[in-house]
């Protein structure tokens, strides 16, 4: 915990400084919602197709989602969305001409949430 997946258009694969984007969003993520540094884990999950409306051209897609354990104000949760998409604007730098839509969500980890580490 925190478990945290981007998913994001293959088309930002050299705009979107994932390492960077990550590293930053773990320290924020440790700040805002009092986690450890060491149980921040986040996935890149490309995407070769994306559609916005009826358009399949032009537009790319990120989306942030943030599975954390219950226990965080709405309030804490909202601020953290908001810092993702504030690190969003700052890691990813789309080509001229390409639209992007950035979105963000923080959740509760269902209460069946389990892990372990070799």
């Amino acid at each position: 915990m925190p478990q945290i997946t981007v998913d994001y258009s293959a088309t930002l694969d050299t705009a979107f400084d994932r390492g960077g984007f990550a590293r930053a969003l773990h320290a924020r993520v440790v700040d805002t919602a009092a986690a450890k540094i060491g149980a921040c884990k986040t996935v890149f999950r490309p995407t070769e197709d994306t559609t916005v409306g009826e358009d399949t051209d032009g537009h790319a897609v990120v989306h942030v989602t943030l599975g954390l354990l219950a226990g965080r104000t709405e309030e804490t949760k909202a601020k953290l969305t908001e810092e993702v998409l504030d690190l969003l604007r700052t890691y990813v730098k789309p080509a001229d001409g390409l639209a992007l839509h950035a979105s963000a969500e923080v959740r509760d980890l269902d209460p069946s949430y389990r892990k372990f580490e070799l």
